[in-house]
């Protein structure tokens, strides 16, 4: 949530922002309920200072009727305190939810542009493979090695569910295991959240009231299935005012992944590239913000080292204005090269949010001792998003034979297979 003092002293940058973000935000109702949340304000203050210039009066004096005039005068001061307050109240909810549908601000560095294909290429790593054989789409090669069935997953749950059998479901458990284990290594601390989070803790990480149509929602026990780890990540901090030497704090943890995502029929969601249930690890980071920075870009190493170990070629997208998240104000892609689809497929987003979720979630520092609390920054970023990089894993490892060779990474957990063929 952006400062409300900053988009009150500046509201001509943030239409600019908005206009750069090629989106629309409800910054005239911000402006309106702030103003009138101010005037109920000092309307209230005015009274209240009244009442209490008055009640010493009352308690000071010595006229019987003149003291009851002023008590029944003050009763009717005390209700209309009571209403204003009651009017601040509401006024102040719809501020709010005013201001936490406004997006952040894009950090300086990040391009102007439209949508995604005004993204930058920053660079690639390696150039995609030519194999000696026509390779399959993963959705033709998995079936008929017996280790995916999607038909299975539509009639048990719906479209866009699908079962993994054997091989291919020890495969998805491998990459989970290994990449969480890498990440730890490279300091970050596991952490197993639940995968069911109140709403507080979803408006905290920016994903309501925004992006409620696409949660699912346990109406019963009003409990939201986790989106990403993102969100009980940015909470663990919740309300907390740091000392300076705990940051950073670098985490990383797995979840399944639960999105009510709309999508159309056609080769761009064909396969296991989007559904409503995936699985993905996780990297988080509480920082200070002028560390945060460096802190992204170790970040982007950290994911970068996940499809190195893999043997994956890839390369680094600096997004636009126009295709950032909601909270970030500076993102990369990471996108790696799969040969069955024959397109790039986003693995891993690694952004700065900035002070965005920390200001909705309370969560500040101390910059030394006796300092005013300040917001800390987060940053987020995939390490990495299960289905596509499992079907680069599976596109680019396949063989003229039809099976799939294990990447030397993923052996330790893989029982002593090497090669995947047909269950």
């Amino acid at each position: 949530m952006l400062d409300i003092n900053y988009v009150r002293a500046h509201p001509d940058d943030i239409r600019e922002m908005l206009r750069r973000r090629n989106t629309e935000g409800p910054l005239d109702l911000v402006l309106e309920a702030d103003g009138r949340r101010r005037t109920l304000l000092a309307e209230t203050e005015t009274l209240k200072a009244q009442r209490n210039a008055v009640s010493k009066e009352i308690g000071k004096g010595k006229n019987a009727p003149d003291r009851e005039a002023k008590i029944a005068e003050m009763k009717q001061v005390g209700d209309r305190i009571a209403a204003l307050d009651e009017e601040v109240r509401k006024t102040e909810e719809a501020l709010t939810r005013a201001l936490s549908a406004i997006p952040n601000l894009p950090d300086p560095r990040t391009p102007v542009g439209r949508d995604e294909n005004d993204n930058v290429v920053l660079r690639a790593s390696g150039e995609p493979p030519k194999l000696a054989f026509e390779p399959k789409a993963h959705w033709d090669l998995a079936p008929e090695l017996g280790i995916l069935d999607f038909e299975q997953g539509a009639r048990m749950t719906g479209s866009r569910f699908y079962i993994l059998y054997g091989a291919g479901a020890r495969l998805q458990r491998a990459l989970i295991s290994w990449m969480l284990d890498l990440h730890i290594r490279q300091g970050y601390r596991e952490v197993y959240p639940p995968y069911m989070v109140r709403g507080e803790a979803l408006f905290n990480a920016g994903q309501l009231p925004k992006f409620a149509d696409n949660l699912y929602h346990d109406a019963e026990e009003d409990l939201w299935m986790v989106p990403t780890a993102e969100v009980p990540l940015t909470n663990l901090l919740a309300g907390e005012i740091l000392e300076p030497a705990r940051l950073p704090l670098r985490y990383t943890a797995y979840t399944a992944c639960f999105r009510r995502e709309k999508m159309a029929a056609g080769r761009d969601v064909r396969g296991i590239k989007r559904g409503h249930q995936f699985d993905k690890v996780e990297m988080y980071k509480f920082a200070r913000p002028e560390n945060a920075d460096a802190e992204l870009e170790g970040m982007l190493a950290d994911a970068e080292a996940v499809l190195q170990g893999l043997g994956l070629t890839y390369r680094v997208k600096q997004l636009c204005t126009g295709d950032l998240g909601f909270c970030a104000a500076r993102t990369y892609d990471l996108e790696v090269w799969s040969p069955g689809v024959a397109e790039w497929l986003e693995v891993s987003s690694v952004s700065n949010d900035g002070d965005f979720q920390a200001r909705r979630a309370g969560i500040r520092y101390r910059p030394e001792k006796g300092a005013k609390p300040e917001f800390v920054h987060t940053l987020n970023g995939s390490g990495l998003a299960l289905p596509r990089t499992m079907i680069a894993v599976m596109e680019n490892y396949q063989t003229a034979e039809g099976g799939i060779t294990v990447p030397e990474v993923l052996r330790p957990w893989m029982g002593g297979i090497e090669v995947i063929k047909k269950e």
